[in-house]
């Protein structure tokens, strides 16, 4: 298996993964923003990662920006979405995806990672609600426990609420 940055030419590759990978009630809405990640030009950058073998896509993660109000000095990205095949899943590719992206954020200097996601599984890669909860995501939370972050490079952590806005395809409050 081999991890790589995606290009405009993953596209349909990318969509059918997550329609595949998500249940009915949500893999339109995450297929189209995996896609839509793709086309957004942002400073700092937004990247996808995919895992592929045998040139056939398994996985995809993609990374964007957020931005912190009052906070010029901090960096944060946020993971979303994350989708592997059905008959893959459970064999490290979702991993490996988080374990490359965090990898190249370390090296970008990016200092805490977010994630809305099922504790159950993003925990165990060193997120964790306290490391996010001086952090307001962008729009409500349908489920707040899901309210997640990683420490990447260390920092002087927030004494107080800050807000986080986030890339134009991530502005849909229905995603949240």
């Amino acid at each position: 298996m081999r991890i790589r940055t995606a290009t405009s030419l993953d596209r349909e590759h990318i969509r059918a993964v997550h329609l595949r990978a998500f249940p009915e009630d949500e893999r339109d809405s995450v297929a189209k923003l995996a896609v839509d990640l793709l086309a957004e030009r942002t400073t700092p950058r937004t990247f996808s990662l995919i895992a592929e073998t045998g040139g056939a896509l398994l996985g995809h993660a993609a990374f964007s920006p957020v931005f912190m109000k009052n906070t010029e000095h901090l960096q944060g990205y946020i993971v979303a979405p994350v989708g592997v095949l059905p008959d893959f899943q459970k064999r490290g590719i979702g991993s490996d995806l988080i374990e490359s992206g965090r990898q190249l954020l370390l090296k970008m200097g990016v200092h805490i990672l977010f994630v809305y996601g099922d504790p159950g599984y993003y925990n165990r890669f060193g997120f964790s609600a306290d490391n996010a909860r001086h952090y307001t995501p962008p729009y409500k939370l349908l489920y707040p426990f899901g309210w997640l972050a990683l420490v990447i490079n260390e920092y002087d952590r927030a004494e107080s609420d800050v807000e986080l806005s986030c890339v134009a395809s991530l502005s849909d409050p229905k995603l949240w």
